[in-house]
């Protein structure tokens, strides 16, 4: 007999899935009928919480461009991934969650059965699209409207649940997949009206968020038309790495916002305009962007804050088209774009005198491994780095420190990363509190032999959060966690083991020596 948890996988792999992450319980069983069924076409990686399935996930996605998909059990299972859903939510993330669900004749009873929630699906529908199979014949259908809205539109995550009494039951075979999506027509009447308001403008800047990923060419084409400096915000770093025309610092910058005051014409492309990137220290102070030009995958987003023209778009196709358009001309836009740079590195140091030191040992990882995937955490040299700093590979840097700003998110979502990209280096930044979130992850790292180096900085609690208090006048209270003994503890999970000094040139040294598995660096802050 062929079961609904048989075809399930069977669908997913039609779709081309190729890697669950997943942790098997008593109510998926029947989803790993499935996988053993399909195991030469799917691969399982068992991460050690669930909610580092969805991490891994995440991570998985932002480096394929596929959807990363996790299976986890019913109750519990699900609401530890609902972390890793709101992160993937915030970034325009596209992840699959396949949950258990408990038999339909006790849902919403209250008899106490195991991993009981009031209303599973409702929960995780204030999130997300969430649909339940309620009917084998339907199982197609459901994973069509799955997928559609993830793909379509702003990337997002999305969640089937399946009774494990309809698990195991007859399913036919399903139709072929359906499509994921009409694509999002151009505004050819309206693109001229934008491009007559940007060859007209004397001084051009391009706000690039995290819609240009895998649109870096049609970007960087753009911007040499218009001779524009480009401000990419954290997701959109690696977009244009060492151009003349890059400016990789946060819109939280004055120096970077007086870039922006000055232009006559505001161009931006896939970014929320979100506080974490716009207005990080909640200082105000934005410059009005209302007369922007604002192209934006998404209609609600653009719908948020006033523009003069708001365009409904994918990034790449857009910018394709509107190249021909464009009237090459010289606005300066080097010498603006080189001026941002220098002012806005030199900020770092007023707005913590650390900082400039932190950067220097991001920039070190970029030196010590070319073309490296960075994953952070929510730690003090990732802070530094989304305020300034160019990474040498698009979509090559990616953290949890802005959006949704879920802790404990990178040992996971570096696993993801790994498994998407084989035989590229991937380093996971992060500090030694957020690794006591998630510290099991670096034994599926080991499980799998993935090349990961773990850099931990260790500053022996939660300095940031210190830092904060301090600064409000607040009595610094529970930052102090005790870290780990991070060598016992690499020895524990398997992994090789060094201490290395807050120096630039000793990080990038060992770094520059590949290894064959997972490796664990410890950084002791001064």
């Amino acid at each position: 007999m062929t079961t609904v948890g048989i075809r399930l996988v069977e669908g997913l792999a039609a779709r081309g899935v190729e890697v669950v992450f997943g942790i098997p319980g008593v109510h998926t069983i029947e989803l790993y009928r499935g996988l053993a069924a399909a195991k030469d076409k799917i691969r399982h990686v068992t991460p050690r919480h669930e909610q580092g399935a969805g991490f891994m996930a995440d991570g998985y996605a932002r480096v394929s461009g596929k959807p990363g998909v996790a299976f986890v059990i019913t109750g519990p299972g699900l609401t530890n991934i609902l972390t890793a859903m709101a992160q993937a939510r915030a970034d325009s993330v596209p992840m699959l969650v396949i949950s258990g669900l408990g038999r339909s004749d006790t849902l919403g009873k209250g008899l106490g059965r195991l991993h009981e929630l009031p209303d599973q699906g409702a929960m995780v529908s204030t999130l997300c699209h969430s649909e339940t199979v309620t009917d084998p014949k339907t199982l197609g259908e459901v994973l069509d409207r799955a997928f559609a809205a993830m793909t379509s539109g702003r990337p997002a995550p999305a969640h089937i649940q399946i009774s494990t009494n309809m698990m195991g039951a007859p399913c036919p075979a399903l139709a072929p997949p359906g499509s994921r999506g009409v694509a999002v027509p151009l505004p050819l009447g309206r693109m001229r009206s934008m491009a007559a308001a940007l060859n007209n403008a004397e001084q051009v800047v391009i706000l690039a968020g995290g819609g240009v990923r895998r649109a870096e060419d049609e970007l960087r084409k753009i911007a040499e038309l218009l001779d524009a400096p480009v401000i990419l915000t954290a997701n959109a770093r690696g977009a244009m790495h060492g151009h003349r025309l890059c400016v990789p610092a946060s819109p939280s910058l004055t120096a970077v916002r007086n870039l922006i005051a000055a232009a006559d014409q505001v161009l931006a492309i896939g970014t929320e305009l979100g506080p974490t990137d716009y207005d990080v220290y909640a200082k105000g102070g934005v410059p009005d962007l209302s007369g922007m030009i604002r192209i934006d995958i998404c209609a609600d987003q653009l719908a948020r804050h006033p523009a003069k023209m708001p365009i409904k778009a994918s990034a790449g196709p857009m910018m394709a088209a509107l190249q021909p358009m464009l009237i090459r001309s010289n606005r300066e836009g080097a010498a603006r774009a080189e001026a941002a740079r220098q002012a806005a590195r030199s900020e770092l140091a007023g707005l913590y005198e650390p900082m400039p030191a932190q950067l220097d040992m991001v920039e070190a990882i970029r030196a010590g491994t070319p073309g490296a995937i960075i994953v952070g955490d929510s730690t003090q040299p990732v802070y530094a780095a989304n305020l300034y700093y160019d990474h040498d590979r698009p979509g090559g840097w990616f953290n949890a420190a802005t959006g949704y700003g879920a802790l404990g998110y990178a040992p996971g979502a570096a696993v993801g990363a790994s498994i998407a990209a084989p035989g590229v280096p991937v380093i996971c930044l992060i500090g030694d509190g957020g690794l006591q979130f998630s510290p099991g992850e670096l034994r599926t790292a080991f499980d799998e032999k993935l090349p990961i180096t773990y850099v931990v900085w260790n500053n022996a609690g939660y300095r940031e959060i210190a830092e904060e208090m301090k600064t409000a006048k607040v009595p610094i209270t529970g930052c102090d966690p005790s870290p780990l003994e991070l060598e016992s503890f690499a020895a524990a999970c398997g992994l090789d083991y060094a201490c290395v000094p807050q120096d630039p040139d000793a990080l990038a040294d060992i770094l520059s020596h590949p290894q064959d598995g997972p490796r664990l660096l410890e950084i002791q802050v001064r």
